[in-house]
């Protein structure tokens, strides 16, 4: 999805609307409906960590709040030195005869988490002249142990940052300390800001990390009405238990009831066979059903149900614009269980929430033969009944299937590479426009799958609409767009970062859409060489990692960090790397993961497993964790 002005404005508002509807804690962590099952569950899993920044005050912004320092001098404001961030700061020594200043903070840091980061930023400016001695210096330190010694020697123009592993730590109360010490004559100033300690990470990897239910094949009948915006019918969905621990429930993601409220839903399921339907959660969006016998490692089940859909008014991946129906994430799909439990995040209007396995999809859609119904996969039309038509769409190996029905224009044509493009527009697109579509999307699709594979799904199909506050949106097989060759060409190359290499877009958003605008960037001839001229980053809690649920508590910040500097930050690794080392890991990881899912941990390996350069500040300088 690529973000626009409008809808940073707008996703702010819906975000909050969102959580307080959801009633969910705004951290990183897989939310469950709170059932006799799902407690049940959770209790036999093994504890998760929750991440967390366990040093108060770290910018000194409340004063001496939680510090303890040797001076009232140490923390302040008062000129001759800057801040990092905000106003105030911690400057210990600066005054040019022996002298000693300390400042410290006990901090806990959780049992639960295996990632413990201490990161704090540094500047030092002296008097001393010597390049060989250091005389005066800085030690930090936590508990007993001695992290590092700075000294005159280290004299820098501004701030630089500095980052520890103390996972050693994990479950202790220990005190973090900074002292600095001048000798007899000349000053040196060691300036301290914005100290964090970030935690991360299980302790050990869960008893059974499978993700399950594996190899889903979903099959959906359904029939509109005269517009296109009411659908009804029925869906199956098989599935395996991959997971040795026994499967005796599953969820459905009912993702489109967002967009309505829990009285009255955009999508119902109802009639369930093979399972008994339990309550609705997550603000209606997760469907418990119980099966009547534990699955066993290696076996199948399928359950059943009729469906409805409802499409709202709004030119939105699920919404009409006249007469034009969007009808994205409206096919109820699995939600996935691991080692963490089911992932049951909420939905959110600020990016994507959508996690699933690679399924199979045919899907059967009568509709008035005056819609057209571009959709995921391969489609052959028959005649149905009279005036109407019925478009089967079969897909293979898709995370996800969306539709769209409406008296589109439609224009075709083949890449050089041969893969068929149908542009589909609205009303209010010229023919140029439309034409000038028809070319971007298949220079993109080409340019995409010369660097990362051949492209899977077939056709391509493209919707165009001016009116789409969001930019684009994309699902295997099928976009939706503005004219914009830029949009577009990022939409398409979604294809591989979430539909074929996919990923954990809530928790992980970086891992779709850092790389997706990379490869955009690359299609476009674009090198990132300026990437970082306007860099600033909010806090130092924001990270290109951060999962959605921090990006809608800081909506204004999402594009800019996740598409900006993520993008950015692999233009970097590829400077380190060299351009042909990138493009080989690029390709193999996309090979390696195809049809999988990639995590931020899987690309790290990958990529220090490319290069003899130890990639370690690379990622802590980038704010790329886990």
């Amino acid at each position: 999805m690529r973000p626009t002005p409008r809808k940073a404005l707008a996703a702010s508002a819906l975000a909050l609307a969102a959580v307080a509807a959801v009633s969910l804690p705004a951290t990183p962590v897989a939310a469950a409906p709170e059932t006799a099952a799902s407690t049940a569950s959770t209790a036999s899993a093994a504890a998760a960590c929750t991440p967390a920044q366990v040093v108060a005050n770290g910018g000194f912004e409340s004063g001496t709040a939680s510090w303890t320092q040797s001076s009232t001098s140490v923390i302040t404001s008062r000129t001759g030195q800057s801040a990092h961030g905000g106003t105030a700061f911690a400057w210990l020594d600066g005054v040019g005869s022996t002298h000693t200043d300390t400042l410290s903070q006990s901090v806990t840091i959780p049992s639960g988490c295996s990632s413990a980061s201490l990161t704090f930023w540094l500047h030092i400016d002296t008097a001393e002249t010597t390049s060989s001695t250091a005389y005066d210096k800085l030690t930090a330190k936590i508990g007993t142990t001695t992290l590092a010694t700075y000294s005159n020697l280290d004299k820098n123009t501004g701030y630089v940052q500095k980052s520890f592993d103390v996972s050693s730590f994990a479950g202790q109360t220990v005190t973090l300390a900074f002292t600095g010490t001048e000798d007899s004559s000349l000053q040196s100033s060691f300036v301290l800001d914005d100290i964090a300690l970030d935690t991360s990470g299980d302790t050990a990897p869960p008893a059974d990390s499978t993700r399950t239910p594996a190899a889903p094949s979903y099959t959906v009948s359904l029939t509109s009405n005269t517009a296109g915006t009411v659908w009804t019918g029925h869906e199956s969905a098989t599935f395996t238990n991959a997971s040795s621990t026994a499967l005796s429930e599953v969820y459905l993601r009912l993702w489109d009831n967002y967009h309505g409220t829990c009285t009255s839903m955009p999508i119902s399921v109802t009639n369930v066979t093979g399972g008994t339907a339990g309550a609705l959660s997550v603000a209606c969006t997760a469907l418990q059903i119980t099966l009547p016998t534990p699955l066993a490692q290696g076996q199948s089940a399928t359950i059943g149900f009729d469906l409805g859909i409802t499409v709202p008014s709004g030119a939105d991946r699920f919404g009409y614009d006249g007469a034009f129906s969007m009808i994205g994430n409206a096919l109820p799909v699995l939600a996935i269980k691991d080692g963490s439990g089911w992932h049951l995040d909420p939905y959110t209007n600020n990016g994507e929430s959508f996690y699933s396995l690679a399924a199979d999809f045919k899907v059967t859609l009568d509709h008035p033969t005056t819609l057209l119904v571009p959709a995921t996969g391969a489609s052959v039309d028959t005649a149905g009944s009279s005036g109407r038509t019925i478009t089967t769409a079969t897909a293979a190996k898709v995370r996800d299937f969306a539709w769209a029905a409406g008296p589109f224009s439609k224009i075709s044509g083949t890449s050089t590479a041969g893969t068929p493009i149908n542009v589909y527009s609205v009303s209010d697109i010229s023919s140029a426009n439309a034409q000038s579509m028809l070319t971007t999307a298949k220079t993109a699709v080409d340019a995409h799958a010369a660097r990362f594979g051949a492209y899977p799904y077939g056709e391509l199909d493209a919707v165009i609409d001016n009116n789409f506050w969001f930019g684009g949106m994309e699902y295997p097989g099928f976009v939706l767009d503005l004219v914009s060759t830029t949009a577009l060409t990022h939409e398409i190359g979604h294809q591989w970062f979430y539909g074929i290499v996919g990923d954990d877009e809530y928790n992980s958003p970086w891992l779709d859409e850092s790389f997706t605008d990379y490869a955009t960037d690359l299609a476009l001839g674009k090198t990132g060489t300026s990437c970082w001229s306007s860099v600033s980053w909010a806090s130092t809690a924001e990270k290109i990692t951060n999962s959605m649920a921090y990006w809608d508590a800081h909506s204004s910040r999402y594009s800019t960090v996740v598409y900006g500097y993520g993008k950015c930050a692999l233009h970097d690794l590829r400077r380190v790397l060299g351009d042909t080392a990138m493009a080989k890991l690029l390709k193999d990881y996309a090979t390696s993961h195809w049809y999988g899912v990639s995590t931020t941990a899987d690309f790290k390996a990958a990529a220090q497993a490319a290069t003899t350069t130890d990639l370690t500040s690379f990622w802590t300088t980038h704010r790329i964790d886990g």
